[in-house]
């Protein structure tokens, strides 16, 4: 079997974040940072292809994605983590191809988020995963309207800017892809009061702690 490559978003960037990627290395997997490993790369301008492509040619047969998403769904909050089964990205255009082969299926690996899941409940992770839910990624960079998340919170659980992505390359390349998505924030007009960037950053840093603790837990296991 290939090596396991971790792709780490906003948590690893700033205060903290050069644990993550600690912890991450050192159960052997490739870590690459979503978002650059110092000056923070905006969403959309994120070279998702180039990224999945540098996995690949580092050994990896398989990736998890670790992402920072908002919740659509007051039950589940802050902290929470979710795998997502599904997701909507329909102004999404990405692909690695220039053909025909671009007419694909997209979607997360099935068997891959299975093994996923079970490692994660075997491991005694402190704090349930949260097996289904479906991710709506947005363009970024900015937040949505609160008219926004009312209509995507009627099709989704989670939204965020980058995991769809991500996903369609990984399946164009034939690596099998899972994510987990740490709740970092309710979506702008799902809380009572507006979303703000310093109380994301502030929910986003003190939930670093927690996932770097379910890393070190579930990667011995999903690492082999």
């Amino acid at each position: 079997m290939g090596r396991l490559g971790v792709i780490l978003g906003s948590s690893s960037v700033g205060p903290g974040g050069e644990d993550l990627v600690a912890v991450a290395e050192r159960h052997g997997t490739v870590v690459l940072q979503r978002h650059g490993g110092g000056e923070y790369r905006l969403p959309h301008l994120i070279d998702h292809a180039a990224n999945l492509r540098s996995l690949a040619a580092a050994g990896c047969d398989r990736v998890l994605a670790i992402c920072s998403v908002g919740s659509l769904d007051t039950g589940i909050g802050v902290g929470s983590l979710v795998c997502p089964h599904d997701f909507v990205a329909l102004q999404v255009t990405i692909t690695s191809f220039e053909d025909a082969r671009g007419h694909m299926t997209a979607g997360f690996d099935h068997d891959w988020r299975d093994e996923v899941i079970a490692a994660w409940q075997a491991s005694g992770v402190p704090g349930p995963l949260r097996d289904g839910a479906v991710y709506w990624q947005t363009n970024g960079p900015r937040f949505e309207t609160p008219a926004e998340i009312g209509l995507i919170a009627r099709h989704a659980d989670l939204v965020g800017m980058t995991m769809a992505s991500e996903c369609i390359v990984a399946g164009e390349l034939g690596l099998p892809y899972a994510a987990v998505c740490m709740v970092d924030n309710l979506a702008n007009g799902i809380a009572a009061e507006p979303l703000s960037p310093a109380e994301l950053e502030r929910d986003r840093e003190a939930n670093g702690a927690l996932l770097r603790e379910a890393l070190e837990s579930a990667l011995p296991e999903l690492a082999r």
